[in-house]
């Protein structure tokens, strides 16, 4: 490990980023400096401006690429090598006006009935139960489920801790699931049965991945979804059903009013106010 990787790394930590952000923010400066063929503290700020006008006219990079490239770029040279560049301020990966996938609860239901491993039906149950995001689903830990006051203890992004509640059939599906393998710390071990009795660690987030395509080619369903989805759907359904959106937004752990309001555009609710008012209006066109 070379002495600026090393000097990065402990900026993170001291910032308190989670380990996955900070691996995230190391790649991005990784590709920035094999870009060049030279160490990144040897680039310059013409030559940074021209990677990113590379990145998003040439790569033509997604938002949430660009915006982690962004990010960990914009920590090397302001933190780590305290470089107050001017380009630096202009970095916007821009927005992207684009409405999540959400399922039906028939949908999800159908879904989750195609999904043949145990960890893993078990595993996405919980994440569409408690609107988890993919990385707090398999982290759950056994520790973190309080049977008694039917809450579930979620370690979010920015290591933020929030309660997610339990219903009665989620709460009996984990204790099922907790006796088939009685394996702490984890809820969703990465193996049912660990050799010599080593934690082996949580489920493989690729592997969970898989199994969710797997079972949504399965199941015939022709929505463009991924394991988030089941969290939007999660959202969707509880404003749905009358929850409000000042709740929906605590229990996803949103910071931002905004992120969770982007609900109110999908449920069936706010769909249903528009019919009558539009078909007068277009009745005799």
């Amino acid at each position: 490990m070379t002495p600026l990787r090393k000097r990065m790394m402990e900026d993170l930590q001291l910032k308190g980023y989670a380990q996955a952000t900070q691996q995230a923010y190391l790649q991005s400066v990784c590709k920035l400096a094999r870009h060049y063929g030279k160490s990144p503290d040897q680039v310059s700020e013409e030559e940074l401006r021209a990677y990113f006008l590379h990145l998003g006219q040439k790569e033509r990079c997604s938002r949430g690429t660009l915006k982690i490239a962004i990010s960990g770029i914009r920590f090397f040279f302001a933190v780590t090598l305290q470089r107050q560049w001017p380009v630096l301020g202009l970095l916007r990966a821009g927005k992207e006006k684009k409405l999540p996938v959400v399922l039906s609860s028939a949908e999800v239901r159908t879904l989750l009935g195609c999904v043949r491993a145990p960890v893993y039906r078990a595993c996405l149950s919980t994440i569409y139960a408690c609107g988890l995001r993919i990385g707090e689903g398999v982290a759950v830990q056994v520790a973190d489920v309080d049977g008694e006051r039917k809450f579930l203890r979620v370690r979010g992004k920015g290591n933020k801790v929030r309660q997610v509640p339990l219903s009665e059939p989620t709460l009996e599906s984990l204790r099922a699931f907790w006796k088939l393998h009685r394996c702490p710390p984890w809820l969703f071990p990465a193996r049912l049965q660990p050799r010599s009795g080593k934690d082996e660690g949580h489920v493989d987030i690729c592997n969970l991945r898989q199994a969710f395509n797997a079972a949504l080619l399965e199941s015939g369903i022709k929505k463009e979804a991924t394991v988030h989805s089941l969290r939007h759907s999660y959202a969707t359904h509880l404003l749905e059903a009358g929850v409000q959106l000042r709740l929906i937004q605590e229990v996803l752990g949103h910071r931002n009013p905004a992120t969770t309001a982007i609900y109110t555009h999908l449920t069936a609710e706010v769909r249903a106010q528009i019919v009558n008012p539009l078909q007068a209006l277009t009745q005799n066109l």
